[in-house]
């Protein structure tokens, strides 16, 4: 494994299992294999509905808990009492700190959901933070208002979309960018593009390990998702290898500035804080 060292000096893997769309019984096999397989990030979400799933797989793994880095996220209609959402997502995780916290959306009131990070971080529950989904504004609008500068913006990247302008914008500021749909949402068309077949065929790997090598070699961190156990063990397997700049350059070409993922911030706004699932009656 290898890791990226945050602006606090934390350090975390640069690959990681992710739980997205995933019922809590999946969430917690696929946890529990992944962190056989040697996985040590695990990504989940208050949202995802499954953080019970998830910390049960931890447990059941055996794995110790200092061994783990965690990261979850506050949904939009938390952040007005960030306190005891954070304490809630805790004990529904069944940990005493989570190893990174994210801010989901950047909608509702988001800088009172940042402070409560903030003081989750200063009392132990939190060892670093994040945000998901911020365009650059309101991503500048925390940064201009924060006492503790996040350590990691959560966005889609991919060949299709490598989100250049956002990285050099995180990397003037110390910051890390996170890649969720890191295969283009399984895209074949992203998956089988010719420079990814070539260099499967040259290194003895899959398409889709080229393209998730190819998300560390930029300095990605990446959580791509699986229920199967064989492609968990799979995804893993890009750490015997690296790409050559000649290859980077070749996917660089790739960038086609195609989202997969593209709401409106004005929509996203209303569609979120219309929805306040009960994160506490989760399976």
């Amino acid at each position: 494994m290898e890791f990226a060292t945050l602006n606090n000096g934390l350090k975390m893997p640069v690959e990681g299992i992710g739980t997205f769309l995933m019922q809590p019984q999946e969430a917690e096999d696929a946890v529990y294999n992944a962190l056989k397989a040697n996985y040590r990030l695990i990504d989940t979400a208050n949202a995802y509905m499954n953080e019970r799933g998830v910390g049960r797989g931890i447990r059941r793994s055996g794995v110790s808990r200092s061994e783990i880095f965690l990261v979850t996220k506050l949904w939009p209609t938390e952040y007005e009492d960030g306190e005891k959402a954070i304490d809630d997502t805790l004990a529904r995780l069944g940990v005493d700190y989570v190893d990174q916290l994210i801010l989901h959306q950047p909608v509702g009131n988001y800088l009172a959901g940042y402070r409560a990070m903030e003081q989750a971080y200063k009392a132990g529950k939190v060892r670093s933070l994040g945000l998901s989904n911020f365009p650059e504004d309101r991503l500048q609008n925390v940064i201009d208002h924060c006492e503790i500068m996040p350590q990691m913006v959560q966005v889609e990247a991919h060949p299709y979309y490598p989100q250049g302008e956002l990285k050099k914008f995180l990397a003037e500021r110390g910051m890390v960018l996170m890649a969720w749909y890191p295969l283009g949402h399984g895209d074949k068309a992203l998956v089988n593009e010719k420079i990814f077949a070539h260099c499967a065929e040259k290194y003895g790997k899959t398409n889709a390990q080229i393209v998730l090598r190819w998300h560390v070699q930029m300095g990605n961190i990446i959580i791509p998702g699986s229920k199967n156990p064989a492609h968990i063990r799979d995804n893993l397997d890009i750490f015997d290898f690296a790409l050559t700049d000649g290859e980077i350059a070749e996917i660089a070409k790739l960038d086609r500035g195609t989202r997969y993922y593209n709401m409106p911030i004005e929509q996203a706004e209303q569609a979120y804080m219309s929805v306040n699932p009960d994160f506490n009656a989760q399976p």
